[in-house]
């Protein structure tokens, strides 16, 4: 070995190793500390910048928006979703004519619901080029909150505890017995299953609930599965408030995904190869404006996400407006159908089920589903469809808590008027959630 890769080695060693007798004289001395530091500050920056690179494609038009929030208007062949290797070749689809055709049926009082007024911060300050798609800038600061660059825009793992059945504990009358809980989430939802689902739709309210921990997140969406509960597949849209993700606490649009319970497969927004948006006006991850108050304006949002026959699934806002579509390139299962579909909140954090203190994150409006409309989240127009291509109240559905004394789950029904499922809560809450 050359006398100058030697000494590349040793140098390596120096900064990667504790053990050595060279790194053990630097640590004696405040030179040393500062020539390490130094180091590992220059490779951590040169991984950021690659990963930034990585992320951020080449803006055709960038907009700052209102709330801070950079908006990169990209090339719509030059987007995130082109770099999963399934699609490399992929041909961006046209939306099926049949899936824009719905039927609306009112569900509240128009008085009280204003799902037309909702609209994202940075549209306000600009528009995107026709052949482009808007896209959240992601910054430095976003990567250094991450846990790890790898699991970046990821959703955490499940992690179970054991096989308990939810269903069965917290809804004795389903009886099901192959569903467990995961320990580091906690949900409350309207679920249906055993039946091939090739769609669903709801109006979710729109709040801005309280998240308590670092690490917490708080979401109201939908979500359609296939596969088994530790092993499932699913796409999944709706609302987030996650400042470790975005760096506030806004409510923000969010569509997510994986084939692996989040393991190793899917992400929030387009912070992963996999979905193709083909929208120049919505910005997965940005924003969303007027949120509800407590007895006061409610807004919602109308959310869908239908499957078409070359296995696409599609995301639709406000009944008509196409955002994109995760293809069937990049899923299972879901090629074919969903087995399962849920309408609910859901929160993650490391201070649930009986841990004590519970997390303060909130759920919904952040009340008791009992508190109902004006206090509690709801969503309205609750709709599946199956292989009979028509959208419908499902036949049968359950509401479920997993943690019903910290959040709860109420399906309002009413001779003569579509129910209205409501859900949510405070997180801890002493005595019953302490």
């Amino acid at each position: 070995m050359s006398n100058s890769k030697r000494e590349d080695k040793e140098e390596d060693m120096v900064i990667t190793t504790k053990t050595t007798k060279e790194n053990n004289v630097l640590r004696n001395t405040s030179y040393g500390n500062l020539q390490v530091e130094a180091r590992a500050s220059s490779t951590l920056e040169i991984e950021i910048e690659a990963k930034l690179n990585q992320f951020n494609k080449p803006a055709v038009k960038s907009i700052k928006s209102g709330d801070g929030d950079m908006i990169d208007c990209v090339d719509i062949y030059k987007q995130p979703g082109f770099d999963h290797p399934s699609l490399k070749n992929h041909k961006i689809q046209m939306i099926p004519d049949s899936l824009l055709k719905h039927q609306i049926s009112n569900t509240i009082d128009a008085s009280q619901s204003n799902s037309e007024n909702v609209f994202q911060t940075w549209q306000r300050s600009g528009t995107c080029p026709k052949g482009t798609i808007p896209i959240r800038r992601i910054l430095k600061e976003d990567f250094l909150r991450a846990a790890s660059f790898d699991r970046f825009g990821m959703k955490p793992p499940a992690i179970f505890k054991n096989s308990t059945n939810p269903y069965n504990l917290f809804s004795p009358n389903l009886k099901t017995s192959n569903v467990i809980v995961p320990e580091n989430r906690s949900a409350a939802y309207l679920v249906t299953m055993g039946y091939n689902y090739i769609g669903a739709e709801a109006d979710i309210n729109v709040w801005n609930p309280n998240v308590d921990l670092p690490d917490d997140f708080t979401t109201a969406q939908i979500w359609l599965k296939a596969g088994s509960d530790v092993g499932f597949e699913s796409v999944e849209a709706g609302w987030m408030v996650n400042p470790k993700l975005y760096g506030d606490k806004a409510t923000r649009l969010f569509a997510s995904w994986t084939k692996d319970s989040y393991v190793s497969t899917g992400c929030f927004d387009l912070t992963c190869p996999g979905f193709i948006q083909v929208n120049p006006d919505v910005a997965l991850g940005a924003a969303l404006e007027p949120v509800s108050s407590q007895s006061g304006d409610q807004y919602d949002i109308n959310v869908g996400m239908f499957w078409d026959a070359d296995g696409n699934w599609w995301l639709l806002l406000k009944h008509d407006i196409v955002v994109g579509y995760w293809p069937s390139k990049v899923l299972g299962s879901l090629r074919h159908s969903a087995i399962l579909v849920e309408w609910g909140g859901q929160v993650f954090s490391s201070n649930l089920l009986k841990t004590t203190p519970h997390t303060r994150t909130a759920m919904g409006s952040g009340e008791h589903a009992s508190s109902q409309l004006g206090v509690s989240c709801y969503m309205g127009r609750v709709r599946i469809k199956d292989y009979s291509r028509t959208l419908k109240y499902p036949e049968f559905v359950y509401p479920i808590a997993e943690e019903p004394y910290c959040y709860n789950a109420l399906n309002d029904v009413k001779y003569g008027v579509e129910p209205v499922f409501y859900f949510g809560g405070p997180g801890q809450s002493p005595p019953y959630c302490p």
